[in-house]
This record gives C-alpha cells, sequence and structure tokens, in this order.
C-alpha cells in the first residue's frame, strides 16, 4: 500500500507540474529551479555523488572543491532541464526554432532532403527534449524510443509530452523495437536515441576518459542494418540559448562479425560524446552509473 501511495503521489507531482509551471512567469520559475538544484547539491544526495565520480572522471585535475562547484552547475543545468521540460509544450513553434543553435545539421538536412534515414545520438546534455522539438518542427518528425519510468502513469506523461512536442515515441523494450526503427530509417525518417546510458543492461563496453564504461549498441546496429548514417550530437546552455554540435557520421566497418562492427561503431560513437562532454561537463546530466567499475 506504502509504494501505491508513493506512486500515486509521485504521479500527481509530475502532473501538476506540467500544468502549474508552464503558467507561472519565468523569471519566477527559473528561480525556483535554482533553488532546488542547490538544496539538492547541498543535501549531497547519492544522486550527486554519482554525478560527482562521473565528473571526476571528465575532469581528473579539478581539486574536490572544484568538483564540488562542477557538480553544482551541474545540478543547475539539470534542473534548468526539468523547468524547461515543464514549459515546452507552451512555447512557440518560432520560440524552439530561434533558440537552438545546432552547428553542422547541414549535412543531416542534406541527408534527409536526399531521402535518407538518418540516427542523431546525443548524450544526456543539456535539453536533449528541446532538441528534439527543433528536430520536428525542421524535419517533419522524429522517432525515438523511451526509458520506462516507475510509476506507470508518470511515464504516460513523458509519452504523452514528447508527442506533442512532434515527436513518435516507442517505449523500450516494445517487441521489434529495432526493427521498428529500421523501418523508419529506411523510409528516409531520423530516428534519435540517447548514446551515452545502457538502459537495458546489455550494452557495448567501450573506453570513455581512459576507463572501461558501457554504451547501448543500438544506435550502432540500427546504422549497420540500415546503412543510416550516425551522427553524434553534443548540446550545452549558452544564456537563453541551447547550442549544440554535430559531429561527422560514424564510420562504420564494411567488413568482420557483425558484433565486432557494433562494437567500433559504438567506440566512435563513444569518442564524439567523450569530446563534448569534456567541453561542456556542467551540461552532462549523469547521475547514473555508466563506467563498469561502478556497476
Amino acid at each position: 500500500m506504502k509504494a501505491e501511495v508513493v506512486d500515486a503521489a509521485t504521479e500527481a507531482a509530475f502532473g501538476l507540474g506540467w500544468r502549474a509551471v508552464k503558467k507561472m512567469p519565468e523569471g519566477a520559475s527559473d528561480a525556483l529551479f535554482r533553488r532546488l538544484a542547490d538544496r539538492a547539491w547541498r543535501k549531497d544526495g547519492e544522486s550527486v555523488r554519482q554525478l560527482e565520480r562521473n565528473l571526476a572522471r571528465v575532469k581528473p585535475e579539478l581539486s574536490r572543491d572544484e568538483l564540488r562547484e562542477l557538480s553544482r552547475q551541474g545540478m543547475r543545468s539539470y534542473l534548468r532541464y526539468w523547468n524547461e521540460a515543464f514549459r515546452l509544450p507552451a512555447w512557440s513553434h518560432s520560440r524552439i526554432s530561434s533558440t537552438f543553435d545546432l552547428q553542422g545539421h547541414e549535412v543531416m538536412d542534406a541527408a534527409i532532403n536526399s531521402g535518407q534515414g538518418i540516427i542523431m545520438a546525443p548524450g544526456h546534455m543539456a535539453n536533449w527534449d528541446h532538441a528534439g522539438a527543433w528536430a520536428a518542427l525542421r524535419y517533419g518528425s522524429v522517432t525515438t524510443v523511451a526509458e520506462r519510468l516507475k510509476p506507470e502513469g508518470v511515464f504516460n506523461q513523458f509519452l504523452d509530452y514528447r508527442r506533442t512536442l512532434g515527436m513518435d515515441v516507442v517505449p523500450h523494450g516494445s517487441p521489434d523495437v529495432i526493427r521498428s526503427l529500421a523501418r523508419t530509417l529506411k523510409s528516409g525518417g531520423l530516428v534519435a536515441l540517447l548514446g551515452d546510458r545502457d538502459v537495458g543492461r546489455n550494452g557495448i563496453d567501450v573506453q570513455m576518459f581512459g576507463e572501461t564504461a558501457r554504451i547501448p549498441g543500438g544506435p550502432a546496429l540500427l546504422s549497420i542494418m540500415t546503412g543510416a548514417p550516425l551522427y553524434p550530437v553534443s548540446m550545452w546552455f549558452d544564456g537563453e540559448m541551447l547550442r549544440g554540435q554535430v559531429y561527422p557520421a560514424v564510420p562504420v566497418p564494411s567488413d568482420g562479425e557483425t558484433s565486432d562492427r557494433v562494437a567500433q561503431v559504438c567506440q566512435g560513437l563513444a569518442d564524439a560524446l567523450c569530446d563534448g562532454i569534456k567541453r561542456h561537463p556542467a551540461d552532462w546530466h549523469m547521475m547514473q552509473k555508466v563506467w563498469v567499475s561502478d556497476l
């Protein structure tokens, strides 16, 4: 019964967030979420400690005080994501488009205009939902996979939220999810998959910042199956703007066992994501375990 009460309270809180936050004056909600970020940071719970363990790999040269300050900035960036998530459904199309600057998007434009499907693989950086809404406006639609959340009511709210932003969402673990995404790519569509955390617990080992980490193999497998180019993407906040960088398509080896080819593509993806994370560590919202030694 206690778990049911907690689930109901969690679902109600998220529902209130989507209804109330987007109606608040923007300055008030910004200040509220900064306070929430600082409060969570000072509390120094397990999520904050894991964030710091992750950031210590990215920036090993930092002192303890410097690492703490970076994690504080990271929590502010993370809570900015949530503030914007609650407000995004009320943003105009003009605002969504004008406040995201994606450097290198021309290669994706050319691929989509030629009828070729493409795969975008961002990390958990800045506001990937904003990027997805931008891409849906620019390219007509975006297909993505959503991690199953508990309770189920919260997960359903997230599905509805992303669909209102123009995304076609496939729940993680759905039957034939890879084949469904492959059909989208073969029809010339855009698939966006977060590439830096192994949600399904069956990921591929790669080297990240000199240590073995585990990332999902789905983006690499889809690229190999369909021939669709796989573009790593980094993102960061810059004042009121969201900015991003498209990296060159990850090379796909033509020979060898499929498992070896997937591993090579995953390492290429990891290398690009590491570059983006290194440049903008405060905007990497990774409070889960990524490195094998932590798992």
